[in-house]
């Protein structure tokens, strides 16, 4: 996203940021203040939520953490925030349209919402990978397909365009989709993706086995040992060259009307 927090047009002085599925906050403290480089809205207050409390300690004094579910109806005033941002809440929501018309309900007329989700579906820019049904890395985006249906919590929002349905039909005009390519591992020849690989490859290797263990191992049964052997598998099949493996990042923005029709 070339170094930007946001894509959505929120203009220069905002005044109020909602941060739903915050994390650990980097977001939503970079929007606050931290460094001269993004170092964008030090005026506004910037609140982020998240059902889990792991953010740090010590924080920007414009910045806010709440924890707190925001598939739960939310308590904030309406028409209050001039920017709402939701990031990486893939297989975590039961009702995308609550979510999204909720957001609505809560940004001021002419404010922005933005929504940034992950299709994990793990492509290859190697046609004989990407062609092959059997590959490892068909086998584990559609592991998680499964368990999102099983669960009603679908893996699968940044696909077909569903980010976008749900936007527009909770309200949202002057809709702006865009999507990025986000390699894994060192493989792009381009140098600014390269680096962006090398990051997301190491993330993914010491990560991917927390990522598996409760979706395959507790919803869809599989036993330790067995989702071991598949993350073993997945981590061979990430650093074999020929792989060259990415996900795509689809992001969707979209305005609350300045006058809402009678």
């Amino acid at each position: 996203m070339d170094n930007q927090l946001h894509q959505s047009p929120v203009g220069e002085n905002p005044q109020k940021i909602l941060d739903i599925g915050t994390g650990t906050g980097i977001w939503a403290m970079l929007s606050g203040c931290i460094s001269d480089i993004v170092d964008e809205y030090p005026s506004a207050e910037v609140i982020g939520i998240d059902i889990s409390a792991v953010q740090p300690t010590f924080v920007p004094p414009n910045c806010i953490f709440q924890v707190d579910n925001a598939q739960l109806d939310w308590t904030f005033e309406p028409n209050d925030f001039d920017f709402i941002h939701l990031r990486y809440l893939y297989g975590a929501i039961d009702d995308w349209g609550k979510l999204f018309r909720q957001a609505y309900t809560h940004v001021r007329p002419g404010g922005w919402a933005e929504s940034l989700e992950i299709d994990i579906e793990t492509r290859s820019e190697n046609p004989e990978v990407q062609s092959d049904k059997n590959h490892v890395f068909r086998k584990w985006y559609q592991l998680f397909f499964e368990c999102g249906r099983k669960t009603g919590r679908t893996f699968e929002i940044a696909r077909d365009g569903r980010q976008e349905q749900y936007m527009r039909k909770a309200g949202f005009t002057d809709l702006v989709s865009k999507s990025w390519k986000v390699p894994i591992g060192g493989w792009p020849q381009d140098n600014k993706l390269k680096q962006v690989g090398f990051y997301n490859g190491a993330f993914i290797d010491q990560s991917i086995d927390g990522f598996a263990i409760f979706p395959i191992g507790e919803i869809l049964g599989w036993s330790f040992d067995e989702v071991t052997v598949l993350v073993s598998e997945m981590k061979k099949a990430f650093r074999e060259p020929r792989s060259m493996p990415y996900f795509v990042v689809h992001m969707v923005y979209g305005r609350k009307p300045e006058m809402e029709n009678s």
